[in-house]
C-alpha cells in the first residue's frame, strides 16, 4: 500500500489534472508513480517534463530503458523495474538485453559502457574519475552523450526514490530484481 495518497485523474483538479491527462494519453492510463507525484504539480511537471525532454534526446529510448533498469537495480526499486523492463521491450530491446542490463551489461559495447558508468555514477554517488568519462569517450560517445546519459541517471534516481520511499503498488508486469536473484 502506497505511503501517500495516489491523485485520481479523473477527479484532479489544477495543473496535476492537466499533466494526468497528458500522462493518459500516452500511456492510456496514469500509472502509479505520476499518481503519487501528482500531489506536487511542481514535481509531476518535472518529471513528466524530463522525460518527455530525454525521450527526444540523441541516447535512443532503448539506451534510455537500458540505463533505467541498471539504475533501479542499484537502487532495489520494484516499479522502476518492472516498468522500464516493459518501456524497454516497447522500445526494441529483447528479455536478454533487459536482463543483461540490470546487471551493467550489454553484447554492444558502447551501450555497456553507458551501463557501466550509469552504474558507477549510482554507486560513487556522483564520484566518477577522469578515467570513468574517458571509457565513455572511447566507446564512442561525446560531451553531449555524457551529460544525457547523467541525466538520464538524475532522472531514474528521482522516479526511484519517490516509488521505493513512497511504497508506491507496481502497476506493470515484475521483474525480479538481480540482487534478490543473487
Amino acid at each position: 500500500m502506497s505511503r501517500i495518497n495516489l491523485v485520481d485523474p479523473v477527479s484532479a483538479t489544477g495543473p496535476s489534472a492537466e499533466l494526468l491527462g497528458e500522462i493518459r494519453s500516452a500511456f492510456g492510463v496514469a500509472p502509479n508513480m505520476f499518481r503519487a507525484v501528482a500531489s506536487s504539480p511542481a514535481a509531476l511537471a518535472s518529471m513528466w517534463g524530463s522525460f518527455g525532454a530525454l525521450g527526444k534526446g540523441r541516447l535512443g529510448a532503448k539506451l534510455g530503458e537500458q540505463i533505467a533498469v541498471a539504475v533501479a537495480d542499484r537502487n532495489d526499486c520494484h516499479y522502476c523495474l518492472a516498468a522500464h523492463t516493459a518501456l524497454g521491450r516497447k522500445a526494441g530491446a529483447t528479455a536478454e538485453e533487459m536482463t543483461a542490463a540490470q546487471h551493467g551489461k550489454s553484447s554492444d559495447p558502447k551501450t555497456a559502457a553507458a551501463l557501466t558508468f550509469a552504474q558507477k555514477l549510482v554507486e560513487a554517488r556522483g564520484q566518477v574519475s577522469d578515467a570513468d568519462v574517458r571509457t565513455l569517450r572511447d566507446a564512442g560517445f561525446d560531451d553531449e552523450d555524457v551529460v544525457e546519459i547523467i541525466a538520464h541517471v538524475a532522472l531514474n534516481l528521482f522516479t526511484n526514490y519517490i516509488n521505493v520511499a513512497l511504497a508506491v503498488p507496481v502497476d506493470f508486469p515484475g521483474v525480479k530484481l538481480v540482487r534478490e536473484a543473487a
